[in-house]
C-alpha cells in the first residue's frame, strides 16, 4: 500500500481513530421480506407490494438467500456465524420509511467479531477488526424538487436487502480506510453477493472519525460522514474532517457528536443532523420475524463453494508470476482480470505480458469505455501478440498496430501479422544496405555524429525505420549503426 501525505503530518500530536459501517447492497432476484423485484427500475414507485409498501396488516418473510449471503460476508471476513440470530425494529421517521420503522439486526446479529487484512505502507499486513454483520432492509428515496416547492418519494429500493459491515475504531489513517474499504469491496465482488457498483450506490460507508491527543487514553467525540460512495470522496472527506476536529480542538473549542455530508463541490463537511444513541431508536425485537436458526451443515455447504480470496489471491499471484506488488494489487481490484491474466498466463510465460494488460489493455478499454467481456483481445490473441514479440517475429512498433488491429477486428493475431506485413525485417545484410545508404545521402549528419552530436542518433534510426516501414530490428539496427557510425 503507497504511502500519501495526510493531514495528520501537520500535526504530529495528534492520532485519528475511525471505525466504518459499510451498507451492502444484496444481488438477490427479490428483496429481503417480500417477492418484489429486487434491484433498480426507470419508473418510480414500480418495483414495490404492500409489505415494502408499509400497508398495515401484513406480514414479511424472509429470503433465504439474503441469509447465505449474509453467511459468505461472515466466513469472507472470519466471523463467527451466529446459529441464531434475530431481527429487530429501528424506529425512527422519513418520509422514504412508510413503517416508521426499519427491519434490521441489533442484539443478536448473524454474523459476530471478523477481520479484514490490509498490508501498509511498510509492507506489512494489518487486521481491522469486526465487530459484527448484520441483516436489513434498505428504505426508500426522497427526491426533491425545490423549484416546484415538492419532494417526492421513490419506494422502489425500499426493502432491498442489506449487510451493514461494522468495524472496530482499528483504522489510524486516510490510507488505512481507503485500503480497508478497497479489499472489503473486492472481497463482497468475489463472493458475488454484490455488484460492487459504487455509482448506484450498493457499496456506500458511513465513516466515524474522532481525533486525540497522542498521550490521551481516551477516544475523542465522534462525528460520523454520512453515505459516501466513492473512495476519493471516503478520502477527502477524512482528511477534512480530520483537521475540522483538530483546528476546534487547538482553539479550545467541544467537538459535537452529529451526522455530517460531504460537498463535493465545496470540498468541506456540513451538518446534518445531531447523532442519535441507540435509545433514541427505541429497537425492540421484531414481532412479525421469528428468529433466524442456520443448520450448521448450510454453513459448511457454504463453505465448500467459496472462491479464492483476494489477499490470498494477492499473494500467490505475487509468488507464483513474479509480480510486483502493485501489479498484483491492480488484477485483484478486479476479479475479471485476474482471471484474464491467469488464462493468459497458461499460454504465454513472458514477463512482457503484464505491461501489455496493465498498459495496454486497460487504456484501450478505458478510452473506448468497453469492459474486458466485450474487448475482442481475448486471452488466446494476448497470448498470440506477447509470444510473437518475444520470438523476435514483430518490433514494439508493430505489436501496437497489431495489438489495435486486433481490438478492432478480432482476428487473431497471427492471420493479422501476415495480412499487415508486420513481420519484422532482421536479414542484417538487408539492414546493412539500407544503412549504408541512409549514411551516404546525409553525410554532414553522419560526421556531425563522429563529431559528438549523439543526438543525431535519432536522426539515423528514425530514417530506417520510415524506409522499412517500422518492420526493421531495432537490435540490429544498433548493431549495424554502431559499427557504421565508428
Amino acid at each position: 500500500m503507497t504511502t500519501n501525505p495526510s493531514v495528520l503530518d501537520r500535526y504530529p500530536s495528534y492520532q485519528v481513530d475511525i471505525g466504518i459501517e459499510v451498507h451492502v447492497q444484496l444481488n438477490t432476484n427479490s428483496k429481503i421480506f417480500c417477492a418484489s423485484q429486487n434491484g433498480p427500475s426507470q419508473e418510480p414507485n414500480q418495483n414495490i407490494d404492500p409489505v415494502c409498501a408499509g400497508y398495515p396488516g401484513v406480514l414479511p418473510v424472509l429470503n433465504k438467500a439474503v441469509v447465505s449471503a449474509a453467511i459468505k460476508a461472515g466466513l469472507a471476513t472470519n466471523c463467527t456465524i451466529a446459529l441464531r440470530s434475530e431481527f429487530a425494529r429501528k424506529h425512527y421517521f422519513y418520509p422514504d420509511l412508510p413503517k416508521g420503522y426499519q427491519v434490521t439486526q441489533d442484539a443478536f446479529p448473524i454474523c459476530l467479531e471478523g477481520s479484514v487484512p490490509i498490508r501498509l505502507g511498510d509492507g506489512s499486513i494489518k487486521q481491522i477488526r469486526l465487530q459484527r454483520i448484520h441483516m436489513e432492509e434498505d428504505a426508500g428515496k426522497n427526491i426533491h424538487a425545490p423549484q416546484a416547492g415538492v419532494s417526492l418519494v421513490d419506494l422502489n429500493r425500499a426493502g432491498s436487502p442489506l449487510l451493514e459491515i461494522v468495524s472496530h475504531p482499528d483504522i489510524k489513517s486516510t490510507d488505512e480506510a481507503r485500503a480497508y474499504l478497497k479489499m472489503l469491496h473486492s472481497i463482497i465482488t468475489y463472493i458475488d453477493i454484490c455488484s460492487g457498483n459504487m455509482e448506484e450506490g450498493v457499496f456506500r460507508a458511513d465513516t466515524n472519525i474522532s481525533v486525540r491527543k497522542k498521550d490521551d487514553p481516551n477516544l475523542g467525540t465522534r462525528c460520523e460522514l454520512k453515505n459516501i460512495n466513492s473512495f476519493k470522496f471516503i478520502t477527502d472527506a477524512i482528511e477534512y474532517e480530520i483537521e475540522r476536529h483538530i483546528l476546534l480542538l487547538e482553539s479550545g473549542q467541544t467537538i459535537s457528536r452529529e451526522t455530517r455530508l460531504w460537498d463535493t463541490k465545496e470540498q468541506k463537511t456540513f451538518a446534518m443532523r445531531s447523532k442519535e444513541d441507540a435509545a433514541d431508536y427505541r429497537y425492540l425485537r421484531d414481532p412479525d420475524l421469528p428468529p433466524v436458526c442456520i443448520d450448521p451443515t448450510l454453513i459448511e455447504n457454504i463453505c465448500k463453494t467459496m472462491p479464492e480470496l483476494p489477499f490470498e489471491k494477492q499473494v500467490r499471484l505475487q509468488q507464483t508470476y513474479g509480480l510486483t506488488h502493485d501489479e498484483a494489487e491492480i488484477l485483484v481490484n478486479d476479479r475479471a482480470l485476474a482471471e484474464y491474466y491467469e488464462a493468459t498466463s497458461v499460454q504465454c510465460k513472458s514477463p512482457l505480458l503484464i505491461n501489455w494488460i496493465l498498459r495496454d489493455l486497460l487504456g484501450y478499454l478505458k478510452e473506448q469505455k468497453l469492459s474486458l467481456q466485450e474487448c475482442h483481445v481475448t486471452p488466446e490473441r494476448m497470448a498470440q501478440l506477447v509470444t510473437l514479440i518475444t520470438e523476435g517475429v514483430i518490433n514494439s512498433r508493430g505489436a501496437q498496430e497489431l495489438f489495435l488491429a486486433i481490438a478492432q477486428t478480432g482476428k487473431d493475431a497471427l492471420v493479422l501479422v501476415d495480412e499487415m506485413s508486420l513481420k519484422q525485417l532482421d536479414n542484417p545484410e538487408e539492414l546493412r544496405a539500407i544503412l549504408e545508404e541512409i549514411i551516404k545521402d546525409n553525410p554532414e549528419n553522419a560526421q556531425a555524429y563522429r563529431d559528438g552530436k549523439t543526438k543525431l542518433w535519432g536522426f539515423f534510426v528514425g530514417q530506417v525505420m520510415a524506409k522499412t516501414q517500422g518492420r526493421a530490428n531495432p537490435q540490429q539496427i544498433n548493431t549495424i549503426l554502431t559499427e557504421l557510425l565508428q
